[in-house]
């Protein structure tokens, strides 16, 4: 009979190393379990047969399915949520993930995947196995995983990681769309304006020059304007492109990308949507890890990560130094002057109460309440600003054309 050499801790915390002889992985992770333990490795070091045959049949996986690109959250996601509910049917993890598995489509997760079942029958655990892909499974993923292992409660856990992804997700989208129908409209606006500029402005101007019609500065410039956009075309996509590289070269510079990162508060109308969709971030995965048992000091790490902002990481980076030290999180969470004063104050009962995790999920979705409410007064308010912006950019070019145009009519008149 196989024999399993094991890592664990006891109910105390206490790391514990011992073996034990069962017929299978799933038994042996049983058997442990059983004793009070929460195991963190398990491994078979006995019938070496079946362990080389399981490591060349992993390595033969590997090598034939190799693949290029990431993977993306529309399917990790899924894949989340629906491991968790398989765990919640008590369903073994290695056969959960097979079932799994055979549904994907050929690609990087599910070439991570087989893997990862492959590394579990060898004995790793599932959170050792998933971190050997981190560009599948991120830190952040890993970790809650590992807490779940260690808790004896990865059923719950992975509910809890499939909603915080889902939640997130939802979020990005949300803010995504925001931006894409003012994007859309004013791109598609200097489309048309760059068309007439190039097309039909020259016309005009070799019309005037053949009617020998003084030009009033107003046609003049319109004509110029047009004359550079016809010689210079490639000017109309490569400053957008050369501004997106220098704003880019800037980001890379530590202060720079802090000043901009704060700038991005302060920007009127969006500067409000990205605060609130930065501190919703934090406050829900901060809320994720600690409710999943992830030490403070741990989870504030991932936190710092996964912000997308520098000025709210430089913030987390005190909150870690503050509760290392032995204070509270309110205190720097307040001098950053980042969040409100009414997250300041959740965060500080939440600390006194010991609901810390229930209080940050209570900022996080009051948080995406108001980003719903943002979201649709923001494109009801963009929706008059891009009508005024087209209408005095079209005005002025009708402007400037008629002038010349009223100039000779005066003249003939007289």
């Amino acid at each position: 009979m196989p024999i399993f050499k094991y890592q664990a801790y006891d109910s105390n915390g206490t790391s514990i190393k011992d073996e034990v002889e069962t017929v299978s992985y799933d038994e042996a992770i049983e058997a442990i379990r059983s004793k009070g333990y929460y195991p963190t490795s398990v491994k078979q070091f006995k019938d070496k047969i079946v362990t080389e045959s399981t490591t060349t049949k992993k390595r033969k996986k590997s090598l034939s399915s190799i693949t290029i690109g990431g993977v993306s959250a529309k399917q990790i996601n899924p894949f989340t949520r629906q491991l968790s509910t398989l765990q919640n049917a008590d369903i073994p993890i290695v056969q959960s993930l097979t079932i799994l598995e055979t549904q994907m489509r050929r690609g990087l997760l599910k070439s991570a995947v087989g893997d990862i079942i492959a590394d579990i029958k060898g004995g790793d655990t599932l959170s050792i196995a998933m971190s050997k892909h981190p560009k599948v499974f991120d830190k952040l993923y890993v970790n809650i995983i590992n807490a779940g292992e260690i808790s004896g409660t990865l059923d719950a856990i992975l509910e809890r990681l499939a909603t915080y992804r889902e939640k997130t997700q939802k979020l990005k989208r949300k803010i995504i769309s925001a931006m894409m129908y003012p994007t859309t409209v004013i791109l598609a606006s200097c489309a048309i304006l760059s068309a007439i500029m190039m097309f039909i402005i020259p016309r005009f101007a070799k019309m005037f020059q053949e009617m020998g019609v003084a030009l009033p500065w107003l046609t003049a410039a319109l004509i110029s304007v047009s004359n550079f956009l016809f010689v210079y075309w490639y000017s109309i996509f490569g400053i957008p492109v050369a501004v997106f590289i220098i704003f880019k070269l800037i980001g890379k510079i530590d202060i720079c990308r802090l000043i901009i990162d704060r700038l991005k508060f302060r920007i009127p109308v969006f500067g409000k949507l990205i605060n609130k969709s930065v501190v919703s971030k934090f406050a829900r995965t901060l809320a994720t890890l600690i409710s999943s048992g992830v030490p403070i000091l741990e989870a504030l790490n991932n936190v710092r990560n996964v912000t997308g902002n520098v000025a709210m990481s430089k913030a987390v980076n005190k909150i870690h130094d503050s509760i290392r030290e032995g204070e509270s999180i309110a205190r720097p969470l307040k001098e950053s002057k980042i969040c409100e004063a009414m997250v300041v104050n959740m965060v500080e009962i939440g600390e006194q109460t010991g609901e810390l995790d229930k209080m940050l999920t209570k900022i996080a979705d009051n948080y995406d309440n108001d980003i719903d409410s943002l979201v649709e007064s923001l494109t009801s308010l963009l929706e008059p600003f891009i009508v005024i912006f087209l209408g005095i950019s079209v005005g002025t070019i009708v402007i400037a054309l008629f002038l010349p145009l009223i100039k000779l009519m005066n003249s003939l008149g007289g």
